[in-house]
């Protein structure tokens, strides 16, 4: 029904002292599914983006349940009698505790996004998550996340095992558990709020502006390992990319995922512990007129994640971690003078809880911590998205209440609050914004049919 809807951060981290704002719907648990299997959205889902144990058994083969949901055709060509299309709506208010300079305060956005899905079985091995999204600022439709897989069963003895390929445009997009970036809490927020400007390149600095093709195996229901390899592939720009063009991966980009997944039943419930790390590496060319060649800015992001699961009767419990270490090594953005060090890092944190009674309604609370280098040409001051010390550290909390009174609706109310925003508590800008000032309130309606 709902993750990733997701419209993630497109600038490269070496800007990241621009103005930007976090747009970060996600939808995964889409009806398309539910009218290719003929099972409810429930049953890959606790609460929607969240996938429960089946939810993660069905994505890692490849969006299909077999051949029988498919007609038509021959040996050769077996495809839905229709095709397995969705369309999601999210109409949101935001208002923060202080208006920004000359702006007003309060954003209704009727659409803040409109989405297309194709979701569902491709062949009988072989299915698609692939989302187009209209959102109102932009005022147009592009590519949203988007994961096309190829998945078989391999049995030998006592062992069981899953393997696949995955063709996607975002890091983790092509996860199953909601701890990492691309599906992690909050699964939805405002598109106009201020957010801090620091965040590791893993957690959405490349999202739907690199294709990788990775392959991926689950043993035993336990163990799951993956490798994925990225180029760079933007819309909107020139082609071949010149010097105009910014945050440009030079050669491939690795990512690497391991995870062990134990589920266990405790009384009348179910429980699911994952514990797991990903790591990215990429070398890539700052532009923005400057030549596509010669040094690279290289990141180095090394994440480790753990997910809690209690399920028992239509409650559920899920708690997430997540915990991202980059090493920066700024050898073209120094050069260039966009960036006071050579070398920088971040350490960003995140951690989150939510319990549902009746898949109905339920509060979920996160907090949220990001510390640094401090760099005065890489965070600037500048007004609401600048810093006066040139710090990147931002921390706080988000408070949730959702309420569905039908599967395919959601009822969000949530509030942000910011003990530290890009590294100060009081006038952290150097033009007189308190941290404070950005609390956010969002309301959200979310349709999906």
């Amino acid at each position: 029904m709902y993750k990733n809807i997701s419209r993630s951060l497109r600038l490269p981290v070496i800007l990241l002292g621009l103005p930007l704002a976090l747009f970060s719907l996600q939808a995964q648990a889409v009806p398309s599914y539910a009218r290719q299997t003929g099972l409810a959205c429930s049953a890959c889902h606790t609460i929607a983006p969240q996938l429960n144990a089946f939810g993660r058994y069905f994505k890692l083969h490849g969006y299909v349940l077999g051949p029988e949901k498919l007609s038509g055709g021959s040996q050769q060509l077996s495809i839905d009698q229709f095709p397995p299309l969705s369309v999601m709506m999210v109409v949101s208010n935001t208002v923060t505790r202080s208006a920004q300079p000359d702006s007003q305060n309060g954003s209704v956005q009727f659409p803040q996004q409109l989405s297309l899905f194709y979701a569902g079985a491709i062949a009988e091995h072989m299915g698609a998550f692939s989302q187009i999204t209209y959102d109102q600022p932009g005022d147009h439709f592009s590519i949203d996340n988007t994961d096309i897989r190829y998945a078989r069963d391999l049995n030998w003895g006592d062992h069981t095992m899953v393997w696949g390929l995955t063709l996607n445009n975002n890091p983790t997009v092509q996860d199953v558990w909601n701890s990492t970036p691309a599906w992690g809490f909050p699964f939805i927020s405002s598109g106009v709020a201020a957010t801090p400007t620091a965040a590791p390149l893993l957690a959405g600095g490349l999202a739907q502006s690199a294709a990788g093709l990775g392959a991926y195996a689950w043993l035993d229901n336990t163990w799951y390992g993956e490798m994925s390899l990225y180029r760079s592939s933007q819309a909107g720009v020139s082609q071949p990319y010149n010097s105009s063009t910014s945050g440009v991966i030079s050669g491939l980009a690795p990512y690497l995922r391991f995870a062990w997944d134990h589920p266990w039943s405790t009384g009348d419930g179910q429980s699911d512990l994952e514990v797991g790390a990903f790591g990215l590496s990429a070398h890539m060319y700052p532009g923005n007129g400057n030549l596509l060649s010669g040094p690279t800015d290289d990141y180095r992001d090394v994440g480790l994640d753990s997910q809690y699961q209690y399920m028992t009767g239509q409650n559920s419990l899920a708690v997430h971690a997540t915990y991202i270490h980059e090493k920066q090594d700024l050898n073209a953005s120094f050069a260039y003078g966009l960036a006071g060090n050579s070398s920088n890092h971040l350490n960003s944190w995140k951690v989150d809880a939510s319990y549902y009674w009746d898949e109905t309604y339920g509060p979920t609370i996160g907090y949220f911590n990001t510390t640094g280098t401090s760099d005065t040409v890489l965070y600037a001051p500048a007004a609401v998205f600048g810093s006066a010390t040139g710090s990147p550290n931002s921390n706080g909390w988000i408070l949730q209440w959702t309420w569905l009174p039908s599967l395919n609706v959601q009822a969000t109310v949530q509030y942000v609050i910011y003990n530290k925003f890009n590294g100060g508590s009081s006038n952290y800008d150097g033009s007189g914004r308190n941290a404070t000032d950005n609390n956010t309130l969002y309301l959200a309606l979310w349709l999906l049919w």
